[in-house]
């Protein structure tokens, strides 16, 4: 997360689901749990279709009727996501009903060590100073252990409007309920602001010792042209995850715990609507699990 944002209400918005009891989601998540994702270069089997079928993987679409994290917001499950006929997915924020409302889908593999693969199809250097694009990890069931086993790739502005630098990799914890952000454990690559217009893919491998990030023009990866990478490894200082009065164990890379997931989400900073009142799209092409 980016370390500027110490000095906003935190606690407030930038809670991530599923920690607390009081964070229930709107759907009951993998009451069957999902087995791990078949060896590399076979077939992808769809265990659980969930609600919609995207890069061959089940997915379940977040839905509350109230504002829980990220935000926290509204999640709408019912017009704001769907696969279009190239088999792109696509998430939108939108004023419904009164209220803002937004969008998240959890695949239904249940994940681990290896490489996660996203391609963007939307200019995610241009989002409203109030928007949130995260592609990352979550276990609701890992928070003591593992911080609730989170590593992030994220596009924002994080309220600053003349930020042109819109990419963040983190690996969690890196502020919650904390005086001040592990700055350690994010880093906000310096590329041109064209660099992200464009289709662009962007991955993250996970290991015990190193999670490495990498990020790519166009639709392949590895790609030709790299845009951006960071790494981070098992020296760091251990550090804790603090939030709604609880505490995880000290913990430098996060362990995957037996009910991770890919999550991509579409979210406004403290539930706001967009400053320039209009609704956002963002459209992801495929996605990829590498197990390692």
């Amino acid at each position: 997360m980016n370390p500027s944002l110490k000095k906003q209400s935190l606690k407030n918005w930038m809670q991530r689901i599923g920690v607390a009891a009081s964070l229930t989601l709107g759907f009951s998540l993998f009451s069957t749990s999902c087995e791990q994702s078949d060896p590399p270069n076979k077939p992808t089997v769809i265990r659980d279709s969930g609600d919609i079928i995207f890069s061959g993987y089940g997915w379940k679409i977040k839905e509350s009727t109230w504002p829980v994290g990220p935000g926290p917001n509204v999640f709408n499950k019912d017009s704001l996501v769907w696969v279009d006929s190239k088999g792109y997915l696509h998430l939108r924020i939108d004023y419904i009903n009164g209220r803002w409302q937004t969008s998240e889908v959890v695949c239904t593999e249940n994940t681990g060590y290896g490489t996660y693969i996203f391609t963007v199809g939307s200019d995610v250097a241009a989002l409203n100073e109030r928007v949130v694009v995260g592609l990352f990890t979550w276990d609701n069931n890992s928070f003591f252990p593992a911080a609730n086993s989170e590593v992030d790739i994220e596009f924002s502005k994080w309220f600053n409007a003349n930020d042109s630098l819109t990419l963040t990799y983190s690996v969690q914890p890196v502020i919650f309920d904390n005086p001040q952000p592990y700055s350690e454990r994010s880093h906000k690559p310096k590329m041109a602001v064209s660099a992200l217009k464009g289709v662009t893919t962007h991955a993250f491998t996970w290991r015990p010792e190193l999670i490495s990030w990498k990020s790519f023009s166009g639709d392949t990866y590895p790609g030709t042209q790299q845009l951006a990478s960071w790494q981070f490894d098992n020296t760091n200082q251990a550090r804790v995850k603090t939030e709604g009065g609880i505490s995880s164990d000290p913990i430098v890379i996060p362990e995957p715990g037996i009910t991770t997931n890919p999550r991509i989400n579409l979210w406004l900073l403290g539930g706001q609507g967009p400053s320039d009142g209009k609704p956002v799209e963002l459209i992801i092409r495929s996605f990829q699990y590498i197990p390692q």
